[in-house]
């Protein structure tokens, strides 16, 4: 796609899902993954993700160099817990922008959160993640994880070009290693990619999404 296609657009909830019911996976327990604490929850629902998308998370990681590892951030995303980030962050672009019209807040917001009833993360098809380097040390990728358009000036934008050149490279390391194990990246977040649903669907031109949106068992 040479133009960034957001969540919000309805090519996107016109994608039909089949879903294939694979399980949703602790990934705490497989050993090559660092698992970050920023997002825990008390269920551990953030910990999980579609067993095919673990798959590929640990397909990419032996596609890094040595010494750089995969940092898991977030992944499964309880459906309520999506709906209140999605209606939260509306209800400030809202606030800030009073003469926008529903649609302009639906569209604007998709670009940060995705809408509850097509969201990858409700899906546990998506998963937000960085690179650390051997000792824990969080690689420089321009941007913190989660930054939205508007504190971080647009730099959160996976090609934003406001960023330095290690960010840059950085972005690229973790790009190409998830881009070759079939993951796909949600332009406007550079921290974001997904194998599965109907935004990896529309991306790699499958008929169908294979995960839908799902309550954690």
């Amino acid at each position: 796609m040479n133009e960034i296609v957001l969540m919000s657009d309805p090519k996107i909830a016109a994608i039909p899902v089949a879903d294939r019911g694979e399980p949703l996976v602790d990934v705490r327990l497989h050993e090559p993954l660092a698992v970050d604490s920023r997002k825990a929850d008390g269920t551990g629902a953030f910990a999980h993700l579609r067993e095919g998308v673990l798959i590929r998370l640990l397909d990419a990681q032996k596609l890094l160099p040595d010494g750089i590892r995969l940092l898991f951030v977030e992944g499964y995303r309880p459906p309520a817990l999506q709906r209140r980030y999605f209606e939260r962050y509306a209800d400030n672009l809202r606030a800030d922008n009073p003469d926008w019209s529903p649609t302009r807040v639906r569209r604007a917001a998709s670009r940060y959160v995705s809408p509850p009833e097509i969201a990858p993360h409700s899906a546990g098809a998506a998963v937000d993640l960085t690179l650390v380097c051997a000792d824990g040390r969080e690689l420089d990728m321009g941007t913190p994880v989660n930054a939205n358009p508007e504190e971080s000036d647009g730099a959160c934008y996976t090609h934003a070009e406001n960023i330095g050149s290690a960010a840059r490279a950085n972005r690229r390391l973790l790009s190409d290693a998830l881009t070759a194990a079939g993951l796909v990246n949600y332009p406007t977040e550079w921290w974001h990619w997904s194998y599965g649903d109907r935004y990896w669907a529309l991306s790699s031109g499958a008929d169908s999404a294979m995960y839908g949106p799902r309550e954690l068992d």
